[in-house]
């Protein structure tokens, strides 16, 4: 079964408010099996027009993981200390590819 990635652009425009976020969403991906794979940090675009502000992304173990993490009540607390610390908070699910046997 292949891994699953959450990929995340966001812009944060109340640092304060995004901390509270912060002090409970990694717990809440750690109870589902995931872990962070980037968090911030430098980036560049090499190709295409997308300018991100700053990208998160996180493993999951599968894609049902993943779906249940974003779903479940750890995350859906986490999400409302969010509310208003972002100007946008983009997330995309995706599957990994199936590693070669």
């Amino acid at each position: 079964m292949p891994a699953a990635y959450i990929i995340v652009d966001m812009l944060i425009t109340d640092p304060e408010q995004y901390k509270q976020y912060m002090a409970v969403a990694p717990a809440a991906v750690a109870a589902a099996g995931g872990e962070y794979l980037v968090r911030g940090g430098r980036f560049e675009a090499l190709e295409g027009q997308w300018q991100p502000s700053r990208i998160a992304m996180l493993r999951f173990p599968s894609y049902e993981t993943a779906k249940a993490f974003y779903d479940g009540e750890m995350y859906q607390t986490a999400r409302s200390k969010r509310l208003g610390a972002t100007e946008f908070f983009n997330m995309v699910l995706v599957e990994g590819v199936a590693a070669p046997i």
